[in-house]
């Protein structure tokens, strides 16, 4: 395993997020959901290989969100992630592989965040167009 792989996988996922805000701002929520999904799978495969790297290192309690808030605000939310993904990506270039670990992982719970936002939505949706 290479390290390089990690930081590609980091970057592609912000490059992802930034194709996701411009879908957004243009209103297509099916170009939209492609990205955030891309950049999600490029997250996933960006955190197995930091467990590859140390595999003694669990996200800690730290590392977890206060999600409470029912409504997901996608723009923002969107932000905060690739803000986060590049302070990963800044922190594995210092090789502070601990806290690009962290980040990522932060990062991906919000990509998770608009993923259940989104899935909410469509069975809502399907409900009010289902017969009774």
């Amino acid at each position: 395993m290479k390290p390089e792989n990690t930081l590609e996988n980091i970057t592609s996922a912000i490059n992802h997020l930034e194709e996701s805000m411009k879908a957004l701002v243009e209103k297509n929520e099916k170009e939209f959901m492609r990205s955030v999904w891309k950049a999600s799978a490029d997250l996933e495969y960006a955190l197995f290989l930091f467990s590859l790297m140390h595999q003694e290192e669990n996200p800690s309690a730290s590392w977890k969100l206060d999600l409470s808030a029912k409504q997901v605000e996608v723009g923002p939310t969107l932000m905060l992630a690739q803000d986060l993904l590049k302070e990963a990506k800044s922190s594995f270039e210092a090789e502070n592989f601990h806290e690009a670990n962290k980040k990522t992982w932060m990062a991906r719970r919000h990509l998770s965040r608009i993923h259940e936002f989104f899935e909410k939505m469509r069975r809502k949706s399907e409900r009010a167009f289902s017969p009774s």
